[in-house]
């Protein structure tokens, strides 16, 4: 019996040590599937794969920062689209092309591609031209002309080159980024310059007493007599006078 109550005293002693020993810690819950952090246009272009020379010149013009900046913290319900060139766009360029830009002419190049609204290949169609991009000059912002084709494609002209649109890398609101294969060169900046005004012909009159006029001389130089003549009239005349006295005495 004695033995029997030993037990029973045992199992009570375990079964209250382990109801206040501490459980396993908990597992952090796992973010749902398909979750996504904060819109990111780097990320985009890097999961393409064929944009590095885009890439580079976002950075070397802090443009990705900025964007990227703008996307997370001043959202502003619009939206921004990229257009993104790839790699052999870049290569199809005439050498030097992106060498002879200064470094506010690059910083105007990038933000040429960047449009400040969300447009998803359907809104498009609806898009008002000149449609207005990031970049901007003396003369105001630079533009481009978005035209939707039959085969719901979109063409893109900056009045330098076209090229149509048929990829989208991502198009989930705030962000669309859209693959094209040329550079988009800005007309303001690749664009063939007005020739000047030829200079108009004077009007004005020459004044008098101009050269013209002391060219011809004098007033009535051409109507005095030379002075060797006036001298042989005048000996002429003196000798027939004395003539006519002459033949009077005689």
């Amino acid at each position: 019996m004695a033995r029997s109550v030993a037990v029973v005293v045992l199992l009570a002693m375990a079964a209250v040590a382990a109801a206040q020993a501490p459980g396993p810690a908990a597992t952090p819950a796992t973010p749902a599937a398909g979750a996504t952090g904060p819109p990111n246009v780097t990320a985009v272009l890097e999961k393409g794969g064929q944009y590095t020379t885009f890439i580079r010149l976002m950075k070397e013009t802090q443009q990705d920062t900025q964007l990227n900046s703008q996307l997370n913290n001043s959202f502003n319900g619009n939206g921004y689209t990229v257009f993104a060139p790839t790699d052999n766009a870049f290569n199809n360029l005439k050498p030097g092309t992106l060498n002879s830009l200064t470094q506010q002419q690059q910083v105007a190049l990038v933000q040429g591609h960047v449009l400040p609204q969300f447009y998803s290949m359907d809104s498009f169609q609806t898009a008002s031209n000149p449609v207005r991009t990031q970049a901007s000059g003396t003369d105001g912002p630079y533009t481009l002309n978005i035209t939707s084709t039959t085969n719901s494609n979109v063409n893109v002209s900056t009045g330098v080159v076209e090229v149509t649109v048929t990829n989208a890398l991502s198009a989930v609101k705030p962000l669309a980024v859209y693959s094209v294969d040329k550079v988009l060169l800005p007309f303001e900046l690749f664009g063939v310059k007005a020739p000047a005004a030829a200079p108009t012909a004077s009007t004005t009159k020459p004044k008098k007493g101009g050269s013209t006029e002391a060219a011809s001389g004098p007033a009535g130089a051409e109507d005095a007599e030379p002075t060797g003549a006036a001298s042989a009239r005048a000996v002429g005349w003196g000798v027939a006078g004395l003539a006519a006295v002459v033949g009077c005495l005689l």
